[in-house]
C-alpha cells in the first residue's frame, strides 16, 4: 500500500470516529446537550485525535527508523571483501541502495519480473542492462555482493511497508475505539482536546528547529565521509581546484580558496552595488518623500525582490555581459574577453539586492525617534545636516545589520553565479576575468549521475558545510547587531 493511501486511510478513520463519537457522546444524554461537561464537537475531536496522532506519530517514526535499521543489517552482511580499495562501507551501502532502486524501476516499468528481481541466479549484465533499459541509474560495475544486498534490502523494505501499514491501521482503529469508550457526559473531553492541541502548536513551532538539525546533521555526517577520503588541509588551505572524474579522485585537486576568494570577490562587487543604492533609497523614501510617492515608489522597488534569480541570471549573460564587453572588451578599454565576469554578476546580484538593503534600512530609519530629529532642527541644523549627523549615526547599527544580512544573501546566490560568473577557479584580483563560487560548484559537481562513492561528489557536502558555517557566523552577528539597536530604540 503506498504511503499516500495509508494516510488517507488513518484520516478517514479519524473522520469516521469525529462523527462517531460527537454523536455517541449526545446518545449518552438522550440528546440534550447541557448534560453534557464538554461540546459534542470536543468529543468527536478527541476520538479523532487519539485515532489519527498515534498511528501517525508511529508513520513518522517508522518512516525515519526503518531505513536506518534496514541499512544497518544489509550493511553488516556485507563482506570487507567487497568494499574496494579507497572507498568505505558507507559508500558501497549507497551502491547497494541504488541497486535496490534500480530493480524496484525495472519491475514497475516491465522489463523484469518480481520474481527475477529477487532471484539469486539473476546474470549481472543482463539485470544492469535491464535496469538500464528502465532508464534507472546503475553502479559501474555490478558485482554479485552489491546485487545480494541490493535484493535483501529491497526485501526487507517491502516487508517493513506491509509491517507498517498493519500497525499504524491497528493503531488508528485502537485509538478510535478508545475514544469512542470515553464519548460519554462526564468525561472531560474539552481539557484533554485543549492539552493536545497546545502539543501540537509546540511541535509545529519546533518543527523549524528539528529541520535545521536534520539539515546540519546530514553535512555533517557526510562531510566527515569526504576528510576520511581527503586531507582536511588540503581541501581548506589548497589553492588549485581540479576535480577529476577519470577514477576515484587519485590525482583530484580540491583546494576550496579559489572559490571562497570567488564567492567574496563576488559579493563585495554586489554589496559594491547594492549598498550605496539602496541606502540612498531609503534615505529618500523614509526623509523625502511625501506620502503619495512613497505608497508608489516603495512598492516598486519591491517588486524586484519578487524576480526568480534565473532571470537575473539570463539578464546577465544577455543584456550586461555584452554590454560590459562592449565597453571594456577589445572595442574598447581591452580588459574583457567574455561577458561571463566578477563584474557581470556582482553588478546583477548587485541589482537584485538593492530592495534588500533599501526595504531593511527604510524600516530602520524610520524606527529613528522623531524627537531626535526635532531637536536636531531646534539647533538650527539643516535637513541634510540632520541626517547625516543625527539619522544616520542614530541608524548606524541596523543599516550595519541590513548589510551584513544582505552579504549573506550574496553568498548563497548561484543561479546568477553560474551564468554570469563563468566557471573558472582561480585566484584573481581582475574583475573583468571569469571566476566562479562555492555554490557554482556544489551545483556542478552534484549534475548528472551522482555516485557518492568518491570525494569528487561528497566534496559538494564539504563545500555546503562551509558555506554553512560562513552564512550562520554572519547572519548571528546581523542579528546581535539588529537586535541590540533595537533594544535602544524601542
Amino acid at each position: 500500500m503506498s504511503l499516500i493511501w495509508l494516510l488517507g486511510l488513518v484520516l478517514a478513520i479519524a473522520a469516521v470516529g469525529y462523527a462517531l463519537g460527537r454523536t455517541r457522546a449526545l446518545s449518552s444524554t438522550n440528546g440534550d446537550i447541557r448534560k453534557l461537561h464538554s461540546l459534542p464537537s470536543y468529543y468527536g475531536a478527541n476520538v479523532a485525535l487519539k485515532s489519527a496522532i498515534p498511528a501517525l506519530l508511529v508513520l513518522v517514526v517508522w518512516l525515519v527508523a526503518q531505513p536506518l535499521i534496514v541499512s544497518g543489517v544489509v550493511s553488516s552482511d556485507i563482506p570487507d571483501s567487497a568494499i574496494p580499495e579507497g572507498s568505505s562501507r558507507g559508500l558501497v551501502m549507497s551502491e547497494v541502495k541504488r541497486v535496490a532502486a534500480g530493480l524496484d524501476g525495472a519491475v514497475a516499468a516491465g522489463t523484469m519480473s518480481a520474481s527475477y528481481a529477487a532471484s539469486a541466479q539473476a546474470d549481472m549484465d543482463d539485470v544492469t542492462k535491464r535496469m538500464r533499459d528502465a532508464q534507472q541509474i546503475t553502479p559501474e560495475a555490478l558485482t554479485p555482493e552489491i546485487l545480494t544486498a541490493g535484493q535483501r534490502f529491497r526485501a526487507m523494505v517491502a516487508q517493513g511497508k506491509w509491517a507498517m501499514t498493519a500497525v499504524v491501521l491497528a493503531l488508528a482503529v485502537a485509538g478510535a475505539f478508545w475514544g469512542l469508550r470515553e464519548s460519554h457526559a462526564e468525561f472531560r473531553a474539552r481539557n484533554t482536546v485543549e492539552r493536545v492541541t497546545k502539543v501540537l502548536l509546540i511541535a509545529a513551532a519546533s518543527l523549524a528547529i528539528l529541520t535545521t538539525v536534520g539539515i546540519v546533521l546530514s553535512l555533517v555526517f557526510n562531510t566527515y565521509e569526504f576528510f576520511t577520503m581527503y586531507p582536511p588541509l588540503e581541501f581548506f588551505f589548497g589553492t588549485t581546484w581540479a576535480p577529476s572524474f577519470s577514477g576515484r579522485g587519485g590525482s583530484s585537486e580540491l583546494g576550496i580558496v579559489p572559490l571562497l576568494w570567488g564567492t567574496f570577490y563576488i559579493s563585495i562587487v554586489a554589496l559594491a552595488v547594492a549598498v550605496p543604492i539602496g541606502l540612498f533609497s531609503a534615505i529618500y523614501l523614509s526623509e523625502y518623500a511625501g506620502p503619495k510617492v512613497r505608497a508608489i515608489a516603495k512598492p516598486l522597488l519591491e517588486v524586484l525582490a519578487g524576480i526568480p534569480t534565473i532571470v537575473y541570471g539570463l539578464f546577465a549573460l544577455l543584456t550586461v555581459g555584452p554590454l560590459l564587453v562592449s565597453i571594456f572588451g577589445k572595442d574598447g578599454f581591452g580588459w574583457m574577453q567574455s561577458g561571463t565576469a566578477v563584474m557581470t554578476a556582482g553588478i546583477v546580484m548587485g541589482i537584485m539586492l538593492i530592495p534588500f538593503v533599501s526595504s531593511l534600512s527604510d524600516d530602520i530609519i524610520n524606527a529613528v525617534p522623531q524627537s531626535l530629529r526635532d531637536g536636531s532642527y531646534g539647533l538650527g541644523a539643516t535637513k541634510s545636516e540632520t541626517i547625516k549627523q543625527v539619522v544616520l549615526p542614530a541608524a548606524l547599527p541596523g543599516i550595519v545589520g541590513a548589510i551584513l544580512l544582505a552579504a549573506s544573501r550574496a553568498i548563497g546566490e548561484t543561479m546568477i553565479v553560474v551564468l554570469g560568473a563563468g566557471a573558472a577557479a582561480r585566484l584573481s584580483l581582475n574583475p573583468f576575468e571569469a571566476m566562479t563560487t562555492v555554490t557554482a560548484k556544489i551545483v556542478s559537481q552534484l549534475t548528472g549521475d551522482t555516485d557518492f562513492s568518491s570525494p569528487e561528489m561528497l566534496v559538494a557536502f564539504a563545500l555546503g558545510m562551509t558555506l554553512f558555517v560562513v552564512t550562520l557566523g554572519l547572519n548571528i552577528f546581523a542579528l546581535y547587531i539588529v537586535r541590540k539597536y533595537r533594544e535602544q530604540y524601542e
